[in-house]
């Protein structure tokens, strides 16, 4: 199985306030385009563990970025290594945590902002540095990569909510608008995506909670969506996902597998597929 993937990761967004406040994602949940399911995330419930966790399937504990502070490497197989291993075309419009993850680091931004290196992990790379760097942009951003490279991976990671939640907290009405915000935004896109056979998966690494934080193990910390959009997921209501998963289910639409990894079942794609993780 080969497809085109997009995987959305909207920081720092809680699953009641997606569940709540995201009016066109569930409108196409209404439509039966998309399926929703509730995934609790990984611990520390933080940004960076999160992100090397949905990228590679493997838990903070084991990967060793366990803190927001770590700079260095990946030491893990990836949703990007295995890609470019395989000769696919790879490319985020994403924080740049995620560069120096998977590309370059410490990140320079004059280097690593604008990134078309054929040699990295992350081919072709819009990255941004401040936390407040505007959706609208972010998306502008992401389909600028995919109208230009055409990737058969592409991470799309804006910042905003997570940003009003450390600014507002979860109950209030800055983060909830700002959900909403990104959602509109995301309107703009995603029947594009949709129309041209994208399979998409949107998610988030962490939740919020009232304390305008997060890193622990509070309901409204670690239950985040899972949005899946396209012919190649199962949409099975019952199934109950993990976040390590996210990655072996990336790798089964690419067309990826890394056999040195354990297989699991996942019921997110067709077929109860088995799939690397």
């Amino acid at each position: 199985m080969e497809n085109k993937v997009i995987l959305i990761v909207l920081d720092g967004l809680a699953y009641q306030t997606a569940e709540q406040c995201m009016g066109f994602l569930q409108a196409l949940k209404e439509q039966n385009k998309a399926t929703l399911y509730k995934v609790q995330c990984e611990l520390p419930s933080m940004s960076r563990p999160l992100y090397e966790t949905i990228l590679t399937g493997v838990t903070p504990a084991v990967s060793g970025i366990i803190h927001n502070q770590i700079t260095r490497n990946s030491t893990q197989q990836s949703i990007f290594s295995l890609a470019q291993k395989a000769g696919r075309v790879t490319a985020a419009a994403a924080f740049h945590w995620v560069s120096e993850l998977y590309n370059l680091t410490p990140y320079d931004a004059i280097r690593d902002r604008h990134t078309m290196d054929i040699e990295q992990l992350i081919q072709y790379g819009f990255f941004y540095h401040e936390g407040n760097y505007p959706d609208s942009h972010l998306y502008l951003d992401a389909e600028l990569l995919r109208r230009r490279h055409d990737p058969d991976f592409l991470l799309v990671h804006p910042m905003s909510i997570d940003e009003a939640g450390h600014h507002s907290g979860l109950n209030s009405t800055h983060y909830r608008n700002t959900v909403r915000h990104s959602d509109k935004e995301l309107s703009k896109y995603l029947p594009i995506w949709i129309e041209a056979g994208y399979q998409i998966i949107i998610t988030a690494d962490h939740g919020m909670n009232e304390d305008k934080s997060h890193g622990g193990i509070l309901p409204e910390e670690r239950e985040v969506p899972l949005f899946v959009i396209g012919d190649s997921f199962s949409h099975q209501l019952n199934c109950v996902p993990k976040q390590t998963e996210i990655c072996g289910s990336v790798c089964e639409l690419l067309g990826l597998y890394n056999h040195g990894k354990p297989v699991t079942d996942n019921l997110l794609l067709k077929n109860k597929l088995k799939i690397a993780s």
